[in-house]
């Protein structure tokens, strides 16, 4: 639509007279006027109507209805006698006819005498017709409220169509009554049905009041230009801008818009992105010699800024000076705010300056807008300026201000301000976004502080906010991991408190956390709560409840979730079977895995490189290594994809037996296939020559792994620290000790014991009781296995009381005596015993 070339239609008005013929009445002026006589005659004595002779009758009645109605005031026990003999139909053709003579007041009474006390039902062109009456004495408030009560429904009437539909029934009506004599009165009645609609009827949205002035304006009556503006307007403001548009170009070509009508109509274009045709209604609008306002240029200004054409929207704020329209502050704040969107800081500032030059003191929108560009930029130091001119000013940040700059805190790094942010608007009771909560609770999150982190989801809840999932599964799973179940499962049930529910990935997190801290009956109780709540629950909500009975060796347990898995319809996959399989292997049930196993394999469920490495890893376990590499031969006979994990398996189960040909064979085979070898690969290999006795062969894999960019860890250290300790050659494990501190690796609580065992071996309890010295100086806390070494070099010495010293230590750090230390003491008094 070019509005530039749009002609402007002279305004005009078209109606129908619509007339109904009556069944019964002759329409000929000379019978009117003797009924009208007759009426006249009778009129203070009618005699209600008799069913004897219908033509009769049917005079009678109107001779009643209109003695009734023309009076000054109702008398309801007549109104009793005839009613009962109408229909509603009858009474809207009598209505109709009689309308000339009815006093509006005493109709009024009577249509609400007839609707309450006889429950008489009137069509609705009679309701339309008695609105028009009012309306055309200037009873306008008794119009508008037996409008809104037809409209609501709250009358008894006889809809012709369905009652949803009764707006446009009330409009046809109103349009098929219009008489081309009362143009002033079909104006009336359009405004008053378009008002009524656009305001006490606005919940059943704008739709209703677009059809009503379409109906109108389609028989050429439009509601008058105060309403054109009111519609158009509300049109805009709800965010209606399509409809405004269309409600627009139909108002054109009946209404002559003024000023405020193009103004509202050129910011719904803009606000369309039509800008073009913005532009055109703008150039129109001078052709009619119709002045553009300052909310006129704001617009089109506005318009050009969001479609970045902001050189255009300075030229339009010179040619508003040139012809006289000062700029207000929204012309500066639109201006401001476009230069900031396209990062033209100097630019903005310049403005801000003209702004005060010209006595316009800056206000929060125009600080906010500021402060706002500088924090999407990273400045967060100018926008930090910017608010302290604005709190200079007199005044106070706003909720706009502080998540602006909370989202200005991340971008630069300074993530403490932004928590500090967050504290104050909570503590001034500011409105915060969901934005700024998320981004402060997920870097919260992410840095494990997840204390904080709960509190601020807290104050979210409380304000109605919901946490996104990922975000609420994130500081689940974070809260168990810290060991705060108890807090994770109230704020679970807190979510449902406030209406909102827990998504089913959350609340697995929770039921795999309470999993990890084995406590298996807590994770049931919490699966019946998923359950009553109606969470539903999936593969891995069961696959996780599998994974933790395993873990606590609850198998049998394990398979009655399985089964109770199937009854819900979810048939196990290959991860339940794997980790069932699991669970299995490491319980030493290694005949029930390998029945299992066969299970799988006759449903169908091919085994993958994680299930084979599960059951080579139980038959390593078991001792049964060489059945272990049966299953590998049959991998690589089945093509399945190898990986590092199995290769290892393997190499470890033949190290620990002393096999280093076998073990060596596989690392060869594994990089021939392209499979680098792992840390775990070397600990191994290392481990297992250093058990054998060839300590030298193993420091050189050490060189090895550098060579393959894997710096040695902490566990080959240990292992060839372990090897020298065997030999005796303490003064190489010191060696050893040296090259870690260099490269900033620190013996663990394993090295120190295996150094501790070294020096016992050799009777040297005293260097050996000076390593347990360092390691509480270095925080790190003896176990069982520890001071049994220690205790086991002193029974060597025949130190039996330093011995039974160390066992009181023991049971002073809170430590339990083990198998192995009382027999360690046992033999050790005995051996004592037998020599004394």
């Amino acid at each position: 639509m070019d509005l530039r070339r749009l002609s402007m239609a002279k305004p005009y008005s078209f109606s129908i007279a619509v007339s109904r013929p009556l069944t019964h009445v002759t329409s000929t002026a000379q019978q009117q006027q003797e009924l009208h006589n007759q009426q006249q005659q009778q009129l203070h004595s009618p005699q209600p109507p008799s069913h004897n002779h219908p033509e009769t009758s049917n005079q009678s009645l109107i001779k009643w209805v209109s003695f009734t109605l023309s009076n000054q005031s109702l008398d309801p026990s007549k109104c009793k006698l005839f009613l009962p003999k109408l229909s509603p139909h009858e009474f809207d053709r009598l209505f109709l006819t009689i309308r000339s003579n009815v006093n509006p007041k005493t109709a009024l009474h009577f249509f609400y005498f007839a609707s309450n006390s006889c429950k008489f039902r009137f069509t609705v062109r009679s309701y339309c017709l008695l609105i028009r009456l009012l309306l055309s004495s200037n009873l306008i408030s008794p119009a508008r409220l037996l409008l809104i009560r037809l409209v609501d429904g709250k009358m008894p009437v006889l809809y012709a169509s369905n009652p949803r539909s009764r707006h446009i029934e009330i409009a046809t009506e109103m349009v098929g009554l219009n008489d081309i004599t009362e143009p002033v009165l079909g104006v009336q009645v359009a405004d008053l049905l378009v008002h009524i609609y656009s305001t006490q009827f606005k919940n059943l949205g704008f739709a209703y009041a677009v059809d009503v002035f379409s109906i109108f304006s389609s028989k050429g009556i439009f509601p008058s230009l105060k309403t054109c503006n009111f519609l158009l307007n509300s049109l805009v403001k709800d965010n209606e801008v399509q409809k405004g548009i269309e409600v627009f170009e139909t108002m054109f070509r009946g209404v002559c818009p003024d000023v405020y009508l193009f103004s509202t109509a050129i910011n719904a274009f803009c606000k369309r992105g039509r800008i073009e045709d913005a532009l055109g209604l703008f150039t129109k609008m001078e052709e009619l010699g119709i002045a553009p306002n300052v909310v006129t240029y704001n617009n089109i200004i506005h318009g050009l800024c969001k479609n970045g054409r902001l050189d255009e929207a300075f030229q339009f704020k010179e040619k508003m000076v040139l012809r006289e329209v000062e700029p207000s502050l929204i012309t500066y704040s639109i201006l401001i705010n476009g230069l900031i969107k396209l990062e033209k800081f100097d630019d903005a500032n310049y403005v801000l300056q003209e702004m005060v030059s010209q006595g316009f003191v800056p206000n929060e929108v125009v600080y906010n807008t500021l402060i706002d560009g500088y924090c999407k930029n990273g400045n967060i130091s100018e926008a930090l300026k910017i608010k302290d001119d604005m709190v200079s000013k007199g005044m106070s940040p706003n909720s706009v201000t502080f998540n602006s700059l909370i989202q200005g805190f991340f971008k630069s790094g300074q993530m403490n301000n932004a928590e500090n942010a967050l504290e104050e608007m909570l503590s001034r009771g500011l409105l915060i976004n969901q934005g700024a909560y998320t981004s402060v609770i997920h870097w919260l999150c992410t840095n494990s502080r997840f204390d904080s982190a709960l509190c601020f989801t807290k104050e979210m809840l409380l304000r109605n906010l919901r946490p996104g999932d990922g975000l609420l599964t994130a500081l689940v799973g974070g809260l168990c991991k810290k060991g705060m179940h108890a807090e994770a499962i109230e704020l679970w049930f807190r979510l449902f408190e406030k209406g909102f529910t827990a998504n089913t990935v959350t609340s697995n997190a929770l039921i795999h956390g309470m999993c990890e801290a084995g406590n298996m009956q807590g994770a049931v109780k919490f699966l019946k709560e998923m359950l009553k709540r109606g969470v539903i629950l999936d593969k891995v909500t069961y696959n996780t409840l599998i994974l933790g009975c395993c873990k606590a060796g609850k198998l049998e347990e394990a398979f009655k979730v399985k089964e109770d898995m199937i009854k819900q319809g979810m048939q196990p996959d290959s991860y339940t079977y794997n980790l069932l399989l699991h669970g299995l292997c490491n319980n030493g049930k290694l005949e029930e895995a390998i029945k299992l196993w066969n299970v799988c394999k006759r449903n169908g469920f091919g085994p993958d490189v994680y299930t084979y490495g599960v059951m080579i890893g139980g038959y390593c376990k078991a001792d049964r290594v060489e059945e272990g590499e049966k299953l590998f031969n049959e991998m690589i006979f089945k093509k399945v994809e190898l990986n590092s994990v199995v290769y290892n398996t393997l190499i470890r189960a033949y190290c620990k037996n002393g096999n280093m040909t076998a073990a060596f064979r596989l690392s060869h085979d594994m990089r021939s296939r392209g499979i680098p070898p792992t840390s775990a690969t070397y600990s191994s290999l290392i481990h297992g020559l250093c058990n054998s006795g060839l300590v030298e062969d193993a420091k050189c894999l050490l060189d090895e792994m550098r060579k393959e960019d894997l710096p040695p860890n902490v566990v080959c250290y240990t292992a060839l620290i372990g090897g020298y300790c065997k030999l005796g050659q303490m003064d190489m494990v010191e060696s050893v000790l040296q090259e870690m501190a260099s490269i900033n690796i620190h013996p663990n609580k394993i090295t120190y014991t295996i150094m501790i065992g070294g020096y016992c071996k050799l009777g040297d309890m005293k260097e050996a009781a000076n390593l347990l010295s360092v390691m509480a100086e270095k925080g790190i806390s003896p176990d069982a296995i520890t001071y049994n070494v220690f205790m086991d070099g002193y029974i060597k010495e025949g130190k039996v009381e330093e011995a039974f010293k160390v066992c009181d230590h023991m049971l002073s750090e809170g430590l339990s005596l083990d198998e192995i230390t009382y027999t360690t003491l046992i033999n050790g008094w005995q051996s004592s015993a037998s020599t004394n």
